[in-house]
């Protein structure tokens, strides 16, 4: 389970390139919502993520992908939700700059995420 986690890690990291570079584009440059943008982020990362840890973390070869792929982004969006959550709990309380923020929300998600997917998804 240990070697999983990191594998999910190093997922995660590139998810993290992925979810950032989304957000940026869409709250900074199309001026979207912040919450938007960052949703728009999370599941663009979420869909890369389920792919690479299919194939590389879990090693999974389940055929129903599709069902395997729902409930991921099913898990993914309460993470989504708790993301967002903790995004708007701090900050209606302190004026840290978002996207510290941020990282501290993905850091809580990522436990949320590893291991509903390691006993439900790819179990």
């Amino acid at each position: 389970m240990i070697i999983q986690f990191i594998k999910f890690c190093v997922v995660g990291a590139s998810g993290l390139l992925v979810d950032f570079g989304i957000t940026y584009l869409c709250k900074e440059k199309i001026k979207l919502n912040k919450y938007i943008a960052n949703s728009l982020g999370f599941i663009a990362a979420a869909s890369s993520n389920y792919l690479l840890n299919r194939m590389w973390t879990f090693e999974n070869t389940d055929p129903n992908i599709s069902t395997q792929y729902l409930l991921f982004i099913i898990i993914s969006l309460i993470g989504l939700g708790i993301n967002n959550g903790v995004i708007y709990l701090v900050l209606r309380k302190r004026d840290y700059n978002f996207y510290i923020v941020k990282v501290f929300a993905i850091a809580v998600v990522t436990l949320w995420n590893f291991f509903m997917n390691f006993f439900f998804t790819f179990q």
